[in-house]
C-alpha cells in the first residue's frame, strides 16, 4: 500500500498471519524496515518488485527490533547480498540479532537466525536516507525497541509498539512485550510529532487523528 511517494507499507502472509514491513526508496537507494520471518526473502522481492523496485536497489536494512518475525530473513538477505546492504538496529538488541545472545522471546527454538549489525542506532538520530528518517527509541516491547518518523510524509513506522485493527489503533500487545509500564511511557515521545500516518508491523496503517488515538492507549489503565 502506498503512503506517500517513496513510501509504501508492504503485505506479506505468513501461515494466516498478515505482517507489514516497510520500503522507501529514492532514485538512488531502497531502505527495507524488518525482514519478515524466516524464509521470506523472496515474499519481500516479489512485494518490492510489485512496486517497481527491484531487490538488488535494496542497499540498507532497519531492524526495530529482535523478534523472529522481525529479523529472520536477514541471514538470506546478507548471504545473497551482503556486501552491499549496511543494517541498523539498537545497540540493547544488536547481541540478540546476531546471535551472540539467544532472543528474548524465541530462545526456545532449536534454530535461531543469526544476523549482523553494521551500526547502532540512538534515540533521536537522523539517518540522511530517503528524505531523512529520524530514530526514537521505544523500548518496552523489547529493550532496544526503535520506531521510526519520516519528516516528509509525517509517517510513523510503529514496529510493535502499537498494533492496529481495522485502521484504528488497538494499543499494546501486552502478552509480548517485556515492560508494559516502560512500552506505555515510550508512546508519550510519538505525541511530540506531527503524525498523519501510523504503520503498524502487525495491523497496518492508522490515519485517523493519531494524536488522539495515542493519548487513549497511553491513558488506558
Amino acid at each position: 500500500m502506498k503512503i506517500s511517494k517513496g513510501v509504501e507499507m508492504l503485505h506479506i502472509e505468513f501461515h494466516g498471519q498478515i505482517i507489514h514491513p516497510t520500503l522507501l526508496w529514492d532514485q538512488e537507494m531502497a531502505v527495507l524496515i524488518d525482514t519478515g520471518f524466516p524464509g521470506q526473502m523472496e515474499d519481500l522481492r516479489v512485494a518490492m518488485e510489485k512496486v517497481g523496485v527491484p531487490f538488488d536497489k535494496l542497499k540498507v536494512v532497519i531492524l526495530t527490533h529482535q523478534d523472529l518475525d522481525h529479523i529472520g530473513s536477514l541471514p538470506d538477505i546478507l548471504q545473497k547480498y551482503g556486501n552491499t546492504i549496511k543494517v541498523y538496529a539498537h545497540e540493547l538488541d544488536k547481541p540478540y540479532i546476531q546471535g551472540d545472545l539467544t532472543l528474548l522471546k524465541d530462545g526456545h527454538l532449536k534454530e535461531l537466525p543469526k544476523g549482523k549489525v553494521d551500526d547502532i542506532l540512538t534515540d533521536g538520530q537522523v539517518l540522511p536516507y530517503c528524505g531523512g528518517i529520524r530514530i526514537i527509541h521505544t523500548p518496552g516491547h523489547t529493550p532496544g525497541h526503535i520506531s521510526l518518523y519520516l519528516k516528509e510524509s509525517k509517517t510513523l513506522i510503529a514496529g510493535d509498539s502499537m498494533y492496529s485493527v481495522n485502521g484504528i489503533i488497538g494499543g499494546i500487545h501486552i502478552p509480548t512485550a517485556l515492560d508494559i509500564d516502560e512500552a506505555r511511557n515510550s508512546l508519550k515521545k510519538y505525541l511530540e510529532l506531527d503524525i498523519e500516518s501510523v504503520i503498524c508491523y502487525h495491523g497496518g496503517l492508522s490515519k485517523d487523528k493519531i494524536n488522539e488515538q495515542i493519548q487513549k492507549v497511553i491513558s488506558e489503565p
